[in-house]
């Protein structure tokens, strides 16, 4: 019973890696959008509702991992050896998933900057219409003031 235990989490965590795997393409795209010449928001908000998808399966993954680890623990503690080559498959996986989970968080790192500055670039290009706006605004309304010439005799006799 305990060679099925550890056979599911062997394949627990080689799908694991494989949503992993999906993650990682799409944080792949998502730079790519930001990289490029013209940020298409909405293809990144699509990618960003995908990969929502797949860290709720990454989530799912890991708590029936979880459980089914704290199940198969108790029966190993006398049977190690007789286990031994799975065990080390196991941990090999592990290591795999722990890699890649750094990886990921890189990636999401250099995403964040990425929209970070492309946000704070269109907050300036605001900035900079809005002071543009102003200025014209200003050039109008004094310009308008210096076309009405006021008089500049009156006759105080009258």
């Amino acid at each position: 019973m305990t060679g099925n235990y550890l056979t599911l989490l062997e394949e627990s965590l080689r799908r694991k890696l494989q949503v992993m795997e999906e993650i990682q393409k799409y944080n792949m795209r998502q730079q790519e959008i930001f990289q490029s010449g013209e940020v298409d928001i909405d293809k990144f908000d699509e990618y960003v509702s995908e990969k929502g998808v797949l860290i709720d399966k990454l989530t799912a993954l890991d708590s029936g991992f979880e459980k089914l680890y704290a199940k198969v623990s108790e029966e190993l503690q006398g049977s190690r050896e007789q286990y031994a080559d799975q065990i080390r498959t196991l941990q090999g996986l592990v290591t795999q998933v722990t890699d890649r989970s750094v990886d990921i968080q890189a990636q999401e790192a250099r995403n964040k900057k990425l929209v970070e500055d492309f946000f704070r670039r269109e907050r300036d290009g605001i900035k900079i219409g809005r002071k543009s706006t102003k200025a014209a605004i200003g050039y109008y309304k004094t310009m308008s003031k210096t076309a009405v010439v006021a008089p500049q005799f009156m006759d105080s006799k009258k």
